[in-house]
């Protein structure tokens, strides 16, 4: 097994907005492979790094390298490696990272996908992977997620971008050191949105003691996360990409139906109740359209949320489902 990060190079690297001129895929391998693949990209704020992939990777898990060879990819602009190039890098669709997770999957000797796993931006490109090479994905697995950023989900994501834009520390994206008050001004615009109102009113944010108020927790959990882990520039680009995200712009001009519908691969497709921006019933509409899927809601308080290994009750749940889908 080799957990540690691992750094493919592609060279040049042609992109939705142009071309990287040394393009890096950085994910990490668990298991043997002659096992079965399993793909588990990474979704907003996770970093391999930080150990964002593995609250379902590891012994009895849901994705248990005992059973599967699993591989866990950063997506291009989450700072693994380093960010280059500033407000210049150029801009990023699903699809290039679902190209360049293939190149690398197919380095390490990989024929066939078994399942892709993804939550939230993972999700997505879950569902890109099943759009843009369908003879090589046998099963994906969407939670929290869904197939096209909606015109709600856009439009949530324009105010923490608005905030950060804004600050007297952004400069445009040319600061020469961390834009601390707009990562923080990013951070509390954002922080809302991770759950849902139930999960406020009961003062979940409190979790059982660690913060003392509503104040402590927005400024620790969430303004000093995205102020230690996270470049601007990085925030806005991978942004960037999640506002994009489409399907039906592979193979289909715009047609979701259409490309629901033509997806080969058997779907487990896992909505939060109380998700904020992706909602469930965008999951419900397109599970009508999809030809083998399942539909399966996380019945929790905790929002989105919910489905990244928030808290213990919602992880078993997702993992008894994954492993009764992947059985």
């Amino acid at each position: 097994m080799t957990d540690h990060i691992q750094f493919h190079h592609h060279g040049r690297f042609q992109v939705f907005g142009g071309v990287l001129p040394d393009a890096v895929t950085a994910y990490q391998t668990y298991g043997d492979v002659s096992n079965p693949c399993i793909v588990f990209p990474t979704c907003y704020g996770a970093k391999l790094g930080l150990g964002s992939q593995l609250y379902l990777v590891g012994d009895n898990k849901a994705l248990d390298p005992a059973k599967y060879f699993v591989v866990t990819f950063a997506l291009f602009c989450n700072g693994e490696p380093a960010p280059y190039n500033g407000p210049y890098f150029p801009a990023i669709s699903y699809e290039d990272n679902i190209r360049a997770q293939y190149a690398v999957l197919r380095h390490l000797g990989v024929a066939k996908v078994r399942c892709v796993v993804g939550f939230s931006m993972g999700g997505q490109q879950a569902y890109h992977w099943a759009a843009v090479f369908p003879d090589f994905v046998e099963r994906f697995v969407a939670i929290c997620s869904s197939a096209r950023t909606s015109p709600h989900n856009k439009c949530f994501l324009e105010g923490p971008k608005a905030a950060l834009k804004a600050a007297r520390d952004f400069y445009d994206g040319h600061y020469t050191s961390p834009p601390e008050v707009g990562i923080r001004a990013f951070a509390r615009t954002y922080c809302a949105w991770a759950y849902g109102q139930t999960w406020f009113r009961h003062h979940l944010y409190k979790m059982d003691g660690i913060y003392p108020t509503l104040d402590a927790f927005i400024r620790e959990a969430w303004e000093g996360r995205f102020v230690a882990n996270w470049d601007a520039n990085d925030m806005l680009a991978l942004l960037d990409t999640w506002q994009r995200g489409d399907i039906s712009l592979v193979r289909d001009g715009g047609n979701l139906a259409n490309s629901l519908k033509t997806i080969a691969a058997k779907g487990l497709i896992m909505p939060s109740k109380t998700d904020l921006y992706f909602c469930p019933e965008d999951s419900v509409n397109e599970v009508s359209l999809l030809g083998d899927a399942e539909l399966a809601v996380i019945d929790s308080v905790w929002g989105h949320a919910a489905g990244g290994g928030a808290n213990a009750a919602d992880v078993a749940f997702i993992t008894k489902k994954i492993k009764e889908f992947l059985d």
